[in-house]
């Protein structure tokens, strides 16, 4: 596995590519964007949480979420498969387009963000919580 540490999740003694899911979200026809984290979980020492921005025409409902989900199993195997996915209206970036995963993990972890002054928008993050803060604890 090549690529930077922080962007491989160790899912119940599986290295998983955050890259590999974050592609398999986007082959589903309705998602047009995805950020993959890994958060702490007591069982499998992370589980893998997706944020996912739908294209348009397409609803969020959980059925969707669900959809998504099964998704990334059929393509990647069980394992890889997300515990969560979080639709959200947009996904936390830097002025030059970089998604700021570590913003998206202190989410997750419900952790203080840190530094945020290279946001392009800094309103998008407290938009994801919401809507994180409604899927915790869901599977």
């Amino acid at each position: 596995m090549l690529g930077r540490v922080d962007d491989v999740m160790n899912v119940s003694g599986h290295r998983i590519s955050t890259a590999e899911v974050e592609s398999a979200l986007v082959d589903h026809p309705a998602v047009a964007e995805a950020a993959v984290v890994g958060a702490s979980d007591a069982t499998t020492g992370q589980a893998i949480v997706g944020y996912v921005i739908l294209r348009s025409g397409n609803e969020p409902t959980e059925a969707l979420r669900e959809e998504i989900r099964g998704h990334v199993g059929v393509k990647l195997g069980g394992i890889s498969r997300p515990r969560a996915v979080v639709i959200v209206p947009d996904l936390p970036k830097t002025r030059s387009g970089k998604i700021m995963r570590r913003l998206l993990r202190d989410v997750v972890e419900g952790r203080e963000l840190g530094d945020t002054t290279t946001l392009a928008d800094e309103t998008v993050v407290q938009a994801i919580r919401d809507r994180a803060a409604s899927r915790t604890d869901e599977d």
